[in-house]
């Protein structure tokens, strides 16, 4: 009997035609779809053809969702273990492929688009502008799971670059203190809610203010906080790259004299 490794497939932030073609073709052979229902939306989930089994994981622990995957593999069935976003981040995704592979399972994993980078195209923003800011840090506040002391949002923070701050609305008064004794209190800051969603709200508001801003419109979940110099630039000139400057050579062009 022929059998398939089990494929970890980024369905995206919410938008079904922002899972990669990959992924959807997956979706699409799969025998055995098992999702994040809490977090992918049925949109998603449709790219699985007819007969598909498809199982909600929201309310499972980690050791039922290894076993819907080990018999399923065992039968010689495809499966895909399908997570928001990219699996890599936030995703717990090594703990499953760690069990799997110690079982003698093969994992692959097919990547997606992370929710920052949906709402950076909503905005259109670019996170990284030239001699303004050439780093992005995509991290989370601590809260019930704690994250290293080195890796402290008041820590990361300091650097002043772009940052996108997952799992942390609910944490919005801590992340706005933190963010006005760094980035100062006026510092532009973006709520992206549901981003790429039917739902979708970008809010603009500042570091002050931003706690405030998450409670008027009664966001709690599935929001990213966006802030950084670049938004400072939003609708303004910036300051252009070297790679299409004439007078700029590289490997493809020499500059004009």
């Amino acid at each position: 009997m022929k059998k398939h490794a089990v494929q970890f497939v980024g369905a995206g932030p919410g938008d079904p035609e922002l899972i990669t073609v990959k992924g959807q073709k997956a979706l699409e052979s799969a025998d055995l779809v098992i999702y994040a229902g809490s977090l992918v939306p049925e949109a998603v989930v449709r790219w699985a053809r007819s007969g598909t089994r498809l199982e909600n994981s929201a309310s499972m622990h980690l050791e039922q969702i290894l076993d819907l995957i080990k018999e399923a593999w065992h039968q010689g069935k495809k499966v895909v273990r399908l997570h928001s976003g990219d699996p890599s981040l936030y995703g717990a995704i090594f703990e499953q492929m760690s069990a799997l592979r110690q079982s003698g399972i093969p994992c692959q994993v097919v990547p997606g688009v992370t929710a920052a980078f949906a709402a950076a195209a909503a905005i259109g923003l670019e996170y990284t502008l030239p001699e303004v800011c050439q780093t992005l840090i995509l991290t989370r506040m601590a809260g019930k799971t704690p994250v290293p002391e080195l890796e402290s949002l008041q820590s990361l923070a300091a650097h002043q670059a772009s940052m996108a701050v997952y799992l942390s609305t609910s944490l919005a008064e801590k992340v706005s203190d933190v963010l006005c004794g760094t980035y100062g209190s006026n510092a532009p800051v973006v709520v992206a809610y549901k981003v790429s969603h039917p739902e979708q709200k970008i809010l603009h508001t500042t570091a002050a203010t931003l706690s405030k801003t998450i409670k008027e419109e009664k966001i709690d979940r599935q929001a990213l906080i966006i802030v950084g110099k670049v938004l400072e630039y939003s609708g303004k000139n910036s300051p252009l790259s070297k790679l299409y400057d004439p007078g700029f050579s590289h490997g493809f062009r020499k500059a004009d004299v």
